[in-house]
């Protein structure tokens, strides 16, 4: 009897967790504004895996360095 009452409380724990995840997926869905653009890496879409731990990701393709303008003047004023 104990047993059955272990599996039947995973069995409920799993099914809550499923219902927080999809309503936590679904009510993300109202904060996405009407004007969002997707960014370069979302049109790109999925990166295929090269590694033992997933898809190798350059953060430098995707993400601009706003203060790499900044960064070049003071390389320059440095002798670099």
């Amino acid at each position: 009897m104990s047993n059955a009452l272990i599996y039947i409380a995973i069995a409920v724990a799993v099914v809550v967790m499923a219902g927080a995840i999809a309503y936590g997926t679904e009510n993300q869905k109202n904060y996405i504004p009407e004007d969002a653009v997707l960014s370069q890496a979302a049109e790109q879409g999925l990166l295929p895996k090269t590694g033992a731990l997933g898809a190798d990701l350059n953060k430098e393709q995707w993400h601009e360095d706003p203060f790499g303008d900044i960064a070049q003047k003071v390389r320059e004023q440095n002798g670099r």
